[in-house]
């Protein structure tokens, strides 16, 4: 079976609590096997992204987006060091959101999300993202009721645009379980070098564990499309994690079936011009 089959959201109500989130589907071996899986992969993931920034040099349109949402101590960090950092760094452009800036909360939500879309023949990624603003802003009051409801619909037009243009999307929400969360957050307690990762709004957050549950719930229930589906990646066992969206972002650059482009110049005779070249050095 594929991860994405495997991973896709069924559509319909969503259940988080139906999900368990040290699961390992579409895969039936452990910690050593899987990183092992993972490390195969890269050689084939570096040529298919290398497929496709050639493609977009030579004027193609295609591209991949990469949105990756979750609790904190999900993994989001980790998920591009040790999936994504496996493809050349010059065709990735990587975005984190953070809260929005003055000049960003001046225009529609959506408007620093269209800024940082990746151009032709880049995979872009999305630490966070457009759905910050239907997820936080939900728990915390950050928005009018309506108004959320609003950008449900929004998301769905703006994602369907961005693919009819050539953007293939990969929507991840990376579940932990709270008992996960605790022991990694005091991790980084425990460690001095890891002081700087911790936020007091992280235990914050926490107290509001149902509420956020829930709001994923509803965004990926108002969300999920035949276009743009939503994958639920367990994410208790990093290494699975790793995997399965390594596997989700292989299947989208095997999609896209692209071929190396043609040269637009007679390869012979600039092989014959380069073997006859003499220089004076």
């Amino acid at each position: 079976m594929k991860f994405g089959a495997a991973l896709r959201v069924p559509g319909g109500e969503v259940d988080l609590t139906s999900y368990r989130a040290d699961g390992t589907p579409g895969f039936a071996g452990g910690k050593k096997s899987g990183t092992k899986a993972l490390a195969k992969l890269g050689a084939e993931l570096a040529e298919l992204q290398e497929r496709l920034f050639a493609h977009g040099q030579a004027g193609g349109e295609r591209s991949v987006l990469l949105v990756l949402q979750g609790m904190d101590t999900s993994g989001k960090g980790g998920t591009l060091r040790s999936t994504v950092g496996l493809v050349d760094p010059q065709g990735v452009r990587i975005t984190s959101f953070k809260a929005p800036t003055d000049e960003e909360l001046a225009h529609d939500f959506l408007w620093r999300i269209t800024n940082a879309l990746p151009e032709p023949g880049y995979v872009g990624v999305f630490d966070r993202s457009q759905y910050e603003d239907v997820l936080a802003a939900r728990v915390r009051g950050l928005a009018a009721p309506d108004e959320i409801e609003r950008r449900y619909d929004a998301i769905n037009a703006w994602e369907r645009e961005q693919i009819e243009r050539g953007t293939v999307l990969i929507k991840c929400m990376l579940h932990i379980s709270p008992e996960q969360q605790k022991r990694r957050l005091l991790q980084r307690l425990d460690n001095p070098e890891k002081h700087w990762k911790f936020s007091p709004g992280d235990i914050d957050d926490r107290r509001l564990w149902p509420e956020y549950q829930r709001a994923y719930e509803i965004a990926l229930e108002r969300t999920h499309t035949q276009h743009a589906p939503w994958h639920v990646i367990p994410a208790d066992r990093k290494w699975y994690r790793n995997l399965a969206v390594a596997h989700l972002l292989r299947e989208a650059l095997l999609g896209l079936d692209l071929r190396w482009p043609v040269a637009d110049f007679d390869v012979a005779e600039q092989r014959r011009r380069l073997i006859k070249e003499k220089l004076h050095l």
